[in-house]
């Protein structure tokens, strides 16, 4: 499945040299803005799997923009700016921002960004999703820990037993506690014990 992309970006060459590396990567890019608020509007438009935002940027800025995409939950939200102060980093990951990056980036350094933002997006919806599927029970912030916690263990022991990446060894966690009508904690809880294997 090719993954779509909207780009927001004021800097038009830079926006141009971002569409040319995504597209020699096998992304589509779907969209492309200079403004914050139409980039928005294009997300929301052409429902892409990621969308690209600089920080600073007419109509909307970035961190206002990745706000309104991931309250909905729209998109995978990937900042890429020239801003690395430390404030800056932490509002973007309060917006919802599951990744960030430095400008002059290099494509070694923004496809595994693109990849982590993605990887970290399906997962927020599966846990949403299992959330929904258990509103009945009663769920504690101590629960949602401790299974975050044993999803991320079984996830690494995964990737290095099997040589599954990240997003794979998520999405065998994921399908086989439908298959198995168990939740995902569960399912950790056997892959961490021996019990199941792929």
């Amino acid at each position: 499945m090719t993954v779509r992309v909207v780009i927001a970006e004021d800097e038009g060459i830079i926006r141009l040299d971002l569409k040319e590396v995504l597209e020699e990567e096998g992304y589509e890019v779907v969209g492309e803005t200079g403004r914050g608020d139409e980039a928005v509007t294009l997300v929301r438009q052409h429902r892409p799997e990621l969308a690209i935002l600089d920080i600073k940027m007419p109509g909307l800025d970035g961190l206002a923009a990745a706000r309104e995409i991931s309250g909905e939950r729209l998109a995978a939200v990937l900042i890429l700016t020239a801003f690395s102060q430390r404030n800056l980093i932490e509002e973007a990951r309060d917006a919802g921002a599951l990744a960030y990056l430095v400008k002059p980036f290099q494509k070694s350094e923004l496809i595994p960004a693109i990849e982590v933002a993605l990887g970290r997006f399906t997962e927020l919806k599966a846990l949403e999703a299992e959330n929904r599927g258990l509103e009945g029970q009663t769920r504690s912030l101590e629960d949602l820990l401790e299974r975050q916690r044993l999803v991320d263990r079984a996830k690494g022991l995964l990737m290095d037993n099997h040589g599954m990446k990240e997003a794979d060894a998520f999405s065998f966690i994921q399908r086989t506690a439908m298959r198995l009508r168990l939740t995902m904690k569960e399912v950790a809880r056997q892959v961490i014990d021996g019990s199941l294997t792929p």
